[in-house]
């Protein structure tokens, strides 16, 4: 992949992540909530932010001091 492709699927997770901040915060303030729902968000997002730090260090080159 080019670092062009790489970042515009890095913006793609980056959303993806914070359109599940807003799920889970919105199942969670919706008082009876579902438990195995929300576990299944929270992994998703894991899952997620692993795979932009994975990207992250794609496009970030080492840097040898």
């Amino acid at each position: 992949m080019s670092d062009q492709e790489l970042r515009q699927r890095l913006e793609l997770l980056r959303i993806e992540h914070r359109d599940l901040d807003d799920a889970i915060a919105a199942l969670m303030e919706s008082g009876g909530h579902d438990q195995l729902r929300a576990a299944r968000l929270k992994k998703r997002k894991l899952q997620l932010r692993d795979r932009i730090i994975v990207i992250e260090n794609q496009l970030i080159p080492d840097i040898i001091a």
